[in-house]
Order: structure tokens, then sequence, then C-alpha cells
């Protein structure tokens, strides 16, 4: 069977396929330097291993309090060695981003602090953690403000009102490196250090805070190497490589790990209890191949991306642009395009491949979500997958792909789906 026909049998055409090779074509140059910083980061990540001294007796299960678990504490150094920070969490009992971020925030503000966030408003599940939206055990019901500064219409930050914003209240400010759901450029760890240091010479004992989901291994630095107290992020996406069954990660500042470590299980026991329930191997390996793992799905984004911006469609980040991310958002300009993607992004799926996605109104979101996802772990990002909110401007977004060739046929699926539905020409191909 030759590569055509394979690509044929996965209901990939012709026509498709070859406008695909196209494109490829001309990113060998961008795909070498992705590989580069794979290799950069995969050193990082060994070197952290053998520093903390790896062995067969990390990958030992505990259950119970999981007290003297050395899997689990030289797993959380090897965490703190990658990212550059004095400490970590990483735990299977953090269920996901927003439980990580949620645990951060809650130990580190106190009823009369004050939350800001610079970036704009924050993604639409961590709006009710904070109370924007109100829900039952927010922030805001314990007595923690939120004030939030837009960005300028460029997406650049807008400093004289962040300079104005931080006051007397301010215990911590959040930023989010990726984009969300919003069509706003995510954020590099330069353009990151940059605020924190402006943020720090206005209020020098300010806290802050960075929600890394997304964004780990694309740079060859962290959020917590130029500045950020706490980076926070989720196994299920980068760093859990694509074998994390669960789990999610807090790392920076020794006191601020202290308290977040307290909050997740309680007051005077912290980090000393946990049980690792036999999935540190899964943690260990995924942590380990993760650098690959994201090298692969980056190369799908930036495919996306050329793929979709030759045949007029508006995507962020455009077709040049560095990366930051692994997320790629296209705009389709309607529900039909929105459904068309994703149905075209389930159809290349390992597993549920013969589901169609239908919007729904999911918990945590104020629009009907639809989501493309045939994960191995259930809603894994890392995984090839594509969602996004009902609503103007239809913007989906596309990221992950555990191997390059799966997010590259996930792509051309989804365009064919597009051209199937009559929303791209086949002679725009």
């Amino acid at each position: 069977m030759t590569l055509l026909e394979t690509y044929e049998k996965n209901g990939i055409s012709p026509s498709v396929y070859r406008f695909g090779e196209r494109v490829l074509a001309a990113l060998r140059l961008r795909f070498d330097a992705v590989d580069e910083m794979a290799e950069l980061n995969q050193g990082k990540v060994i070197l952290a291993m053998r520093e903390a001294r790896v062995d067969a007796a990390c990958f030992a299960a505990t259950t119970g309090y999981g007290y003297d678990d050395v899997g689990r504490e030289r797993l959380e150094q090897v965490y703190a060695r990658v990212f550059g920070a004095q400490a970590a969490l990483v735990r299977p009992q953090i269920t996901c981003g927003t439980h990580a971020l949620t645990v951060a925030l809650s130990a580190n503000l106190l009823p009369g602090d004050e939350l800001l966030s610079p970036v704009g408003a924050p993604y639409d599940t961590l709006q009710e953690v904070i109370g924007i939206r109100p829900s039952p055990c927010s922030l805001a019901e314990y007595g923690v403000t939120y004030r939030q500064v837009d960005l300028l219409p460029d997406g650049s930050f807008d400093y004289p009102a962040i300079r104005a914003a931080i006051g007397p209240k301010t215990k911590l400010i959040t930023i989010q490196r990726s984009k969300g759901y919003a069509t706003r450029p995510s954020f590099s760890v330069a353009q990151i250090g940059a605020l924190i240091a402006f943020c720090k010479g206005v209020k020098p004992d300010v806290l802050v805070m960075v929600d890394n989901c997304y964004g780990e291994f694309v740079e060859a630095l962290e959020p917590t190497q130029v500045g950020a107290d706490m980076a926070v992020g989720s196994l299920i996406k980068n760093p859990g490589g694509g074998l994390a069954p669960i789990g999610g990660y807090i790392v920076g500042k020794k006191e601020c790990i202290e308290r977040c470590a307290y909050r997740l299980s309680a007051p005077g026991l912290g980090q000393e209890v946990g049980a690792n329930l036999g999935i540190l191997p899964s943690f260990y390996q995924g942590f380990f191949l993760a650098p690959t793992v994201v090298a692969g799905a980056l190369k799908g984004a930036i495919f996306a991306a050329n793929c979709f911006e030759r045949l007029g469609f508006r995507v962020i980040p455009n077709a040049t642009e560095d990366r930051h991310d692994i997320i790629q958002a296209v705009e389709l300009g309607s529900e039909a395009g929105m459904r068309a993607f994703c149905k075209g992004i389930q159809a290349a799926a390992p597993v549920d491949s013969y589901v169609e996605p239908i919007p729904w109104a999911m918990p945590g979101y104020d629009s009907d979500v639809i989501m493309a996802a045939g994960a191995f772990v259930q809603g894994s990002s890392i995984e090839l997958s594509a969602d996004g909110p009902i609503r103007a401007p239809f913007a989906v977004y596309f990221q992950g792909g555990l191997t390059w060739y799966h997010a590259k046929l996930g792509i051309l699926r989804a365009l064919q789906e597009l051209v199937n539905a009559g929303l791209v020409p086949e002679e725009a191909l």
C-alpha cells in the first residue's frame, strides 16, 4: 500500500493530500527548529532524572497515606529541576488544570486579598473559581476580590493601566500564558518575564502565578525561570507526554508550594501524604517523552496554520509567527464550519472515530462547546483534539497529537470535511 493509498483509506482525497504535501514542502526549516528545541528539552529532562537519582524503586506503588513515597518525592525533585524552581507539587490527586490553579490560588490568597489579571479575562472554567460567574466555594465567597486589566487592541500589555491597578490589597497576579478560548496571541516566556518584572517593580512583594497549560517544553525556558512565583499545569496536557492518566503540577517558590500542599491535603499534613496508587511509571515515562510529543504537536499546529491561512481563513498564530504554545486557532466563520472541522478530527482518531461531535452545554462554560477528542486518556489535550465555544468568531482550537503523523492526518481529514460540506471549494486546493 502506498502512502497516498493509506490516506485515501483514511477518507482523504488525492487533491487534499497533494495540497498538504505542497504546504509541507515549505516547512522543513521550521520543523528542524522544532526538533532542535525538543532535543534541548530532552537533555534537560534526562539531566534532572540523573541528578534526582531516579531508579526502579521510584516506580513502586503506595497506598493509604503514602508515607515515605520515594518515587513521589523524586518526581517532584525532577519537576523542580526542569522548571528551575525551588519546589514542586506533582500529584494524581490533582484532577485537572483548573483544579491545580484553584489549589494554587486558594492556598495563597486570604480573605481581603485582591487577585489581579493583567491579561484580560481568564479561561472560562477559572471564571467560576474566581467568582466572576457566581459559583459555590468561589474565591469571591471567601472574601477575595478580583480585578482585571484588558489587553490593548494589538494584544500587548497595557502597562499604565496595570500600574494603576496594582494597589495595597493586590496579593497575587495571575498570567494566562495560552490564549484559551480567545483570539489573542499566546505569550512568550520572554514577554511573561517582562510583565513579571514590571509588576514586581511596582509592588516587590506581590506574588505572580502563571497558568502554564499548553506551553511546557515549547521554549527553552519556563515561567519560573523568569520570575514567576508559581507555574501551574495539567499532566494530561504537555508534561504528561500522553501517558499520564490524570494529575497536575505546581512548581515555584518553596513557601508557595508548601501552602499549596496544605491546601491540597490538609493543614499539618502537606506533602507528606498522598499515595501514588501505582501510576508513577506513567508520570515518569510521560515526562521523559514529553519534549518529543510536544514537538509533534507543534509541527501539527504549524502545518494547520499554513494550510488554513493559504485557504483564506484567519489563523492565530499566523503561518509565520513564532510559537509559544501548542494551540492553533482557526476562525471558520460559522457553526457549520466548526462542526465540519471537528467531525474530521474525530474521524481521524484511534478511539471513538465513529462518533460525530455535537455542541453541548459543558460544565464550566457559558456557551455550548463542541469538542472532538478520540483520546486514550479522557480529555487529554496533548492527544489530537479540537474544540471551541459556539459563538462568534466561530473559532476552533486545534491542539495535540501524540505523533506528528497523527496530527497531519487529523488536519487533512478536517480539511476534507470542510470540502465535503462545500465550505472549501475543491478548486481552491
